[in-house]
């Protein structure tokens, strides 16, 4: 789940909060996010994507990165700075990466749902990616065993690119040729 902890809280706020905290901290709006330390369930998903990821990116330019990787997010479009950290991050600009963080915008984005943190991800990071121009967002759902691709369109709006429930294969959009099968995801 992730909770509000502080409202009304400026960047520099946050980056001292940051250097005081062990906890995993997101900043939207000028609210901090704390995000506690997912389940088992969640684990298992998050870990198998990635093989299935990594696998794929093997000898490419794009590099796929897990929680808790520091997101910045940056855009020409937009003026206000927002930390995330997502369950998984495919990043093809290699040229934003600092020591501690990568500061632009991944390619395609993955976040896992837990009863509790649904809205945060289907609303709020929703809006957020689609603003900032991730030009892919994958929805898992453990709890349905399903995944939703949307992708960004001409209007830099999302549009749903695929669903699937229980069985079958998701398609990415923008790496052809990355098929999932949802069993090596859920099981």
């Amino acid at each position: 789940m992730s909770l509000p902890r502080f409202s009304h809280v400026t960047y520099e706020q946050y980056l001292i909060m940051r250097q005081h905290s062990d906890e995993r901290l997101e900043y939207i709006d000028g609210v901090v996010y704390m995000t506690p330390s997912p389940s088992i369930q969640h684990q298992l998903v998050s870990s198998n994507l990635h093989t299935i990821f990594g696998n794929y990116l093997k000898g490419k330019t794009c590099k796929v990165f897990a929680a808790p990787t520091d997101i910045e997010l940056v855009s020409e479009t937009c003026s206000e700075r927002k930390l995330v950290i997502p369950d998984l991050s495919i990043i093809c600009d290699q040229t934003g990466f600092t020591d501690t963080k990568y500061v632009g915008v991944p390619t395609l984005i993955v976040e896992i749902l837990s009863p509790s943190n649904q809205a945060h991800d289907l609303v709020t990071k929703f809006n957020l990616y689609m603003e900032y121009g991730v030009k892919e967002y994958w929805i898992v759902n453990p709890m349905k065993q399903a995944v939703t691709v949307y992708v960004l369109n001409e209007d830099r709006l999302y549009e749903q690119a695929d669903i699937k429930v229980s069985v079958g294969t998701v398609q990415s959009v923008c790496f052809p040729g990355l098929f999932v099968h949802l069993e090596e995801i859920f099981h």
